[in-house]
């Protein structure tokens, strides 16, 4: 981004099966009842290079898939974020950088890898991860059906939540500001009302970092 941003940028990861899409349709209805706009996007974004990435990530694999979420990334964020924070909107997307750090590990691509492709994509103000104890991630997921093929792998739950924890750490060193919240006792009503308490009031100046961190700084 070369325009000043003046918006705050939020972002919502976690583990499949964590209750994350709940609590985003709670948090925006909180944040609706206490009077403060926002507008929502998700990742893969809904253009042409999203929706591609959606239909094939269950035969794309690995740093091709890699590659390919990194591109729709950019393009997200040159005709959706970017746009966004500088006319100083709240922005709350349903996954990010975050997701990355973890799905494309499960694929197999490096970490120092994923840095590096997504060194130019702006960071959020506040990054929440969403996490639950294993066991409970698996019983929801068990609920709701395998609908991709990293919800098929048994071991995925258990090594979701770890990588999410270190990719809280790598945000952290980077100067973002991280909210780890745990889902498995909480309703959604709880989880959304302290992310909406975490999120200043307006205007929304942005205090995020311009850039990912690189694979040094991490």
């Amino acid at each position: 981004m070369t325009a000043e941003r003046k918006g705050f940028f939020v972002t919502i990861d976690g583990p499949s099966g964590v209750g994350k899409s709940t609590t985003i349709e709670e948090l925006h209805t909180q944040l609706a009842t206490r009077g403060v706009p926002a507008q929502r996007t998700t990742e893969p974004p809904k253009s042409g290079l999203g929706n591609f990435t959606r239909q094939h990530a269950g035969q794309i694999h690995g740093l091709s898939l890699a590659c390919l979420v990194a591109a729709a990334r950019y393009q997200h964020i040159e005709t959706t974020i970017a746009p966004a924070l500088v006319r100083g909107d709240l922005l709350i997307s349903d996954r990010y950088v975050a997701s990355t750090l973890v799905l494309q590990q499960l694929d197999g691509v490096p970490v120092d890898f994923l840095l590096e492709i997504n060194r130019y994509a702006p960071m959020p103000d506040l990054a929440v991860i969403l996490t639950a104890a294993p066991g409970r991630i698996a019983e929801r997921i068990a609920e709701a059906g395998v609908t991709h093929r990293f919800r098929g792998d048994p071991t995925a739950p258990s090594r979701e939540v770890d990588l999410y924890r270190d990719a809280a750490v790598i945000l952290t060193n980077a100067g973002v500001q991280v909210l780890v919240l745990d889902t498995s006792d909480a309703t959604p009503l709880e989880v959304a009302s302290q992310i909406a308490d975490a999120i200043p009031p307006l205007p929304l100046p942005s205090v995020a970092p311009a850039t990912s961190p690189t694979p040094q700084e991490s």
